[in-house]
């Protein structure tokens, strides 16, 4: 025994350049384990290893986990004299027990490749040897109509020294979900059911996506009608006749008003504003209404409040005052048009007094190094890189080097509290009153491995000299025109929230197994935006005024409403929760009252979440946004909003505190109503048009007005009406 440890030692540590026939660690064997799944995350590759065994997660560590199979165990794992008997391959192959099954058998290339690098002493790659450049995968997508259930893929990889080979037989083959297609050895995709999926091709460190459709038989539909407006509309129609989808008709008039105000300002248009557009017979009156409704403050309110959510200004980790200088002058930035690119600038090279530059609020409600990284990449780049922290991207291209890097262009940023400043009562770190963001020369990111200073380092560009102020530097390559980031990750959010999906979804995720349902337009849009001095505005009218997005949320063909990738159709949601409570506030005519504030503000002016414990009117605001998922601004993303329905939800709709208040308040639109002596029916059409910007169909308007005359109390079955309105479906969605 121990002359055949010996004996393999020195196989393995010879050092003897490889020969042309001899098989590769790096390029073959590991590879091998990949696709059998050996070093998943699952598996092996797990950060405790499993059964005994810790493999580096994908082969990121070749050399770690050459000396943790040849030299580990007493050298059992490999055995270079019997090769056949090596734990490695019996295991592999379920000769004894094994947790993880078979994962190969003893006549595959696998079991080939493996028993090959063992025999020949378990030999490392030649110092020098040929890396990996490029993964070319073939096709890059394939659409299939019934019958035909099935193609092949082809990987080749290239190689530093100019050649190429067909890897194909060692790459790992990954569905982005199960069910719709299965994929064999060879590289052959067979069909399982209709739909659409992406097959993820690894090798070695590159991963290569197709998307994958399978289409029923059905004809390529007639979309002679479905005239472009822009680009947008040039680009999805290619993609739906691809996908022989028909795309739905435009949306009725009073569903496009209602739709873009509350996209554009998250409120409801009033009764006078809704009868006016109804009336309009210009056929260009939708394009006029969009450019009016993007001159007025509630879009740099609206969307003021999207961006205090990424940006975490919350009353916890700032104060009170800090969070309303913070808000106000991010509205500020946006009602005037202000680039993005330049916001941005002003954001991440923010120091000073967080009262007297506001944007400086930002660095105090991240106060972590790598809390500020990962919020900086994931709101300005679009790109999560929370699972290098310890291990290299299993998604994506970063590894753990470039996240310490990263983090290292933040470490510097510090704080000095004020003599006026106390310490919060919430949180025993931080302190209410005014602070000052400064960056600390001296301070560094200590990389984990090496145990020195990670040298500051951009994502996936080149990095010049950064000099002393790391903010500054980081803020100049965010805003540059060039960042091969940015302007994708903005415009992906914009159409995320007027269009319910983003083109990359989650759209803060962008990497190459997770490309976007339509590349091409998603490529046009940031280029586009880039081209006009990156205004949101532009972005917004943009895509709103397209017929894509004008698009009805039903059809009559059933392939359209099949379609929830492609925008055949308009997405049907639920409405955010300050858009709902201003909603309700605005058709019954009642102010909703938050603590600390004047009355008369709505739900969208509100700086952050309100913290108010109080009872009664004062504190029924706070608890239905809280109830219907505002967030808390403790994350970095739009996934912390939450408009999943509850119980909870229904509960406050149909007997809370609030709804009943605000039908049953003696001054609000009801009571003003009754008191002015106004019909059933022109009360009936002035509520229909507050809440759903139409007027009552016939058969509505007959039976409600019948309801209504015949009751005894006036006052109460109004109170039955507007409740049930306010309840509908139609009011609760924006669609």
């Amino acid at each position: 025994m121990r002359f055949k440890i010996l004996f393999a030692l020195l196989l393995v540590s010879a050092g003897a350049p490889a020969r042309a026939a001899d098989v590769s660690f790096e390029r073959e064997v590991l590879p091998v384990l990949t696709r059998a799944g050996c070093n998943m995350g699952a598996c092996h590759g797990n950060l405790n290893g499993k059964g005994g065994l810790k493999l580096s997660l994908k082969g990121e560590d070749p050399a770690g986990d050459h000396a943790v199979l040849t030299r580990d165990m007493l050298a059992r794992r490999t055995d270079p004299i019997r090769p056949d008997e090596s734990l490695l391959l019996q295991k592999a192959t379920a000769q004894v027990p094994h947790e993880g099954g078979a994962r190969f058998t003893k006549t595959s290339s696998e079991y080939v490749i493996v028993r090959e690098w063992i025999a020949n002493g378990c030999k490392v790659d030649a110092p020098g040897a040929p890396t990996l450049t490029k993964l070319v995968v073939t096709p890059g997508s394939k659409v299939l109509v019934e019958p035909a259930d099935r193609f092949h893929v082809k990987a080749v990889a290239h190689f530093s020294d100019g050649t190429t080979r067909d890897v194909t037989s060692l790459a790992a083959f990954e569905f982005t979900q199960v069910g719709v297609a299965k994929v064999g050895g060879d590289g052959e995709v067979v069909r399982e059911q209709p739909g659409e999926v992406v097959l993820l091709v690894r090798y070695h460190s590159i991963v290569e996506p197709v998307r994958v459709v399978f289409l029923p038989h059905r004809p390529v539909p007639e979309m002679s009608n479905f005239r472009s407006t822009n680009k947008i509309d040039t680009f999805v129609i290619s993609r739906l006749q691809e996908l022989r989808i028909k795309p739905a008709e435009l949306a009725p008039d009073y569903v496009f008003l209602r739709r873009a105000y509350l996209d554009a300002l998250g409120v409801l248009p009033a009764p006078a504003e809704t009868r006016a557009f109804l009336a309009d017979a210009d056929p260009k009156k939708r394009e006029r209404l969009i450019d009016a409704l993007l001159a007025r403050p509630e879009f740099a309110e609206f969307w003021a409040q999207k961006w205090s959510d990424l940006l975490r200004n919350e009353e916890k980790a700032l104060d009170k005052k800090g969070v309303a200088v913070f808000f106000r002058w991010i509205a500020a930035q946006l009602a005037a048009d202000r680039p993005l690119n330049e916001f941005a600038r002003d954001v991440l090279a923010a120091k000073g007094s967080t009262y007297e530059n506001p944007p400086a609020n930002f660095w105090r409600a991240v106060r972590d190094p790598l809390a500020r990284s990962e919020s900086v990449a994931q709101v300005f780049l679009g790109v999560r890189i929370g699972c290098a922290r310890c291990h290299n991207h299993p998604f994506d291209r970063w590894t753990t080097d470039d996240y310490y890097s990263f983090g290292a262009l933040f470490a510097r940023v510090d704080y000095r509290v004020l003599e006026n400043s106390k310490r919060d009562a919430l949180d025993s770190h931080e302190f209410v009153g005014e602070q000052v963001v400064w960056q600390n020369r001296t301070a560094e990111m200590t990389h984990p491995r090496t145990r020195r200073p990670a040298p500051p380092r951009f994502l996936g560009a080149r990095t010049p000299d950064v000099g002393g102020d790391r903010l500054g530097a980081v803020a100049d390559w965010v805003a540059a025109p060039d960042n091969p980031f940015f302007a994708r990750a903005q415009v992906n959010r914009v159409w995320l929230h007027l269009m319910g999906r983003g083109l990359v979804d989650p759209n803060d995720d962008f990497r190459a197994t997770n490309p976007p349902s339509n590349p091409e337009l998603l490529e046009w849009l940031a280029a586009d935006f880039a081209k006009h001095k990156f205004s949101l505005k532009h972005a917004v009218r943009t895509v709103m005024t397209s017929r894509t997005y004008q698009l009805a949320a039903t059809a009559r063909d059933r392939t359209t409403m099949g379609d929830e990738l492609h925008h055949s159709h308009a997405t049907v949601q639920p409405l955010e929760a300050e858009q709902l409570l201003d909603a309700l506030s605005s058709v019954t005519g009642v102010p909703v009252r938050f603590a600390g504030y004047p009355v008369g503000l709505r739900a969208n002016q509100i700086p952050a979440p309100p913290q108010s414990g109080r009872r009664g009117f004062d504190g029924m605001g706070e608890k239905f946004l809280k109830t219907f998922g505002k967030p808390e601004r403790l994350l970095t993303c739009e996934c912390e909003r939450n408009d999943d329905p509850g119980l909870l939800q229904a509960f406050q709709l149909i007997t809370g505190e609030l709804i009943n208040a605000l039908v049953k308040h003696h001054d609000g639109r009801l009571g003003k109503g009754l008191s002015a002596g106004r019909t059933d029916a022109e009360m009936l059409d002035e509520f229909y048009l507050a809440a759903l910007c139409r007027k009552p169909t016939p058969v509505e308007e007959k039976k409600l007005l019948a309801y209504l005359a015949g009751a005894t109390d006036r006052r109460a079955a109004w109170e039955d009406v507007l409740w049930a309105l306010l309840n509908s479906k139609e009011f609760l969605l924006r669609r």
